[in-house]
């Protein structure tokens, strides 16, 4: 891991997720504001470029901020280059739901957003344990990460949506071969907050534990992970054991992920400090902690187009971007 960062200064108000698109440019998600800002290639690809800043895209419409809940997950269609569409993870009124908007070319190298086409509904909200998550998988599905909403019903319910990974086609249909003929791929999660796949196509999440029993886990189709029953490495046959287990919270709290060769790249938000664990096929070794209370909250964790890394803050009044570059 590198020692130096740079740090970049857009004012913003609690970013969730960011994605890069094809030419370059960041968008970034704001969990309050329901806002997406747009950062040029240019100023993301060089942090000290003059006039540095992003720019407001609009607000997404039908986001009801509250507590953990409001414009969060972002994921960038696979086709994007034919179809422009941008995915969204969004507290509504009365629901969690999933929504595409077109990020059309208006000239000159400005984006403007198009009308969101809500897709899939119905994953339950509260004022913590949202879930949020979403990104596209080698197989070109939709993974949806979601909480418990403090259900604590649900998560063990392969009917319902809360506290499960989902898989869903671009549309937002159940994915065919899903393992219970529904949207669900996983269950007994209490808060999915990170998703990533290895060079070996593996599944990898992370996730909040309640006061202790933070949680890496490797994800197979129609896997139990324990909750409420269980937390973190248990051992019993009936669960699948978290790969990692950080015991206390206050070290982790892990958010986004990204996965780089043998390397997984967890954010931590009470913990304040990135997390990398080495994974050898399906297991992962000793965590170590890097930046340990430096910059804040880490809610994201981004690969960038130029092989390295953006780090989202989240609560630091305004937020800010940590740029790493690519590791040795």
């Amino acid at each position: 891991m590198p020692d130096t960062v740079t740090r970049l200064d857009l004012e913003l108000d609690i970013p969730w997720s960011a994605v890069f698109l094809p030419d370059g440019t960041a968008v970034i998600s704001e969990r309050e504001t329901g806002l997406l800002k747009a950062v040029p290639a240019d100023v993301a690809r060089e942090p000290g470029t003059a006039g540095a800043g992003a720019v407001e895209l609009g607000e997404v419409p039908g986001v009801v901020p509250a507590g953990e809940g409001g414009l969060l997950g972002l994921a960038l269609s696979p086709t994007f280059a034919n179809d422009r569409y941008l995915y969204v993870y969004l507290t509504a009124q009365e629901d969690n739901r999933i929504a595409r908007l077109k990020l059309e070319d208006s000239g000159g190298g400005n984006l403007s957003l198009g009308e969101p086409d809500v897709i899939f509904t119905g994953i339950p909200k509260a004022n913590t344990h949202n879930g949020g998550r979403i990104r596209f998988g080698p197989d070109g599905f939709l993974y949806v990460g979601t909480g418990d909403s403090q259900r604590r019903n649900q998560p063990q319910d392969p009917g319902a949506l809360g506290g499960k990974i989902l898989r869903l086609t671009a549309d937002g249909r159940p994915a065919p071969g899903n393992p219970f003929g529904n949207a669900v791929y996983s269950l007994g999660h209490r808060n999915v907050q990170g998703l990533a796949w290895d060079s070996g196509g593996r599944m990898w999440a992370s996730e909040f534990g309640p006061d202790v029993d933070d949680e890496l886990n490797l994800i197979v189709p129609g896997g139990n992970y324990g909750w409420p029953a269980v937390t973190g490495a248990p051992g019993r046959p009936e669960f699948l054991d978290a790969k990692v287990v950080w015991p206390s919270t206050s070290e982790s709290s892990p958010s986004g992920l990204e996965i780089v060769g043998p390397t997984a790249y967890v954010g931590a938000l009470r913990g304040q400090r990135l997390w990398t664990v080495p994974l050898e096929g399906e297991e992962a070794g000793t965590p170590v902690a890097h930046f340990t209370r430096e910059f804040g909250r880490i809610r994201d964790v981004i690969r960038t187009p130029q092989g390295g890394f953006w780090l989202l803050t989240n609560n630091e009044n305004p937020d800010f971007v940590l740029v790493l570059p690519p590791p040795d």
